[in-house]
């Protein structure tokens, strides 16, 4: 499948997000082969874990492994840093993001330390993300370590 058909993959898994109460922010990881061999969503609301988001409960359904190497994470929103750390931690050398201007995220830091970044500005992301981002704009804020 094409780098936009496994991100329509993370799309639903943040459209799932939405309409569980939680943040839109979806997540698969596939293979070298094409397979789809996790997938995830924030998590954060659902469980009352605040660090579960979308790229961690991807990584999580994936579970342990002794490298990661060839595979490709794809994430409808950029990841923040702790989500950006733990790929670089794992060594998941491609990530695909949906969009980054509802939030500019760490793409600069996953690049200078060797993550390929694919950038591909999606309009359904970026709607879904804007959208949440107007509805509950406290727990956006709160998601990312910036609630008051």
């Amino acid at each position: 499948m094409s780098d936009q058909e496994n991100l329509r993959l993370a799309y639903e898994q943040a459209l799932k997000s939405y309409h569980e109460g939680g943040l839109p922010i979806g997540s698969v990881m596939v293979d070298a082969s094409g397979a789809v061999i996790g997938a995830g969503h924030n998590k954060r609301v659902q469980e009352n874990n605040p660090i579960l988001h979308g790229e961690m409960d991807c990584i999580r359904s994936v579970g342990p492994r002794k490298n990661y190497q060839g595979l490709t994470l794809y994430t409808t929103l950029s990841p923040c840093m702790m989500c950006s750390g733990t790929i670089v931690q794992f060594g998941i050398k491609r990530v695909v993001v949906g969009e980054d201007e509802n939030f500019k995220g760490n793409i600069d830091f996953l690049e200078k330390n060797g993550v390929e970044v694919v950038l591909l500005k999606d309009a359904q992301c970026t709607a879904l993300m804007k959208k949440f981002q107007q509805e509950k704009p406290e727990l956006w804020l709160e998601d990312i370590g910036e609630g008051a």
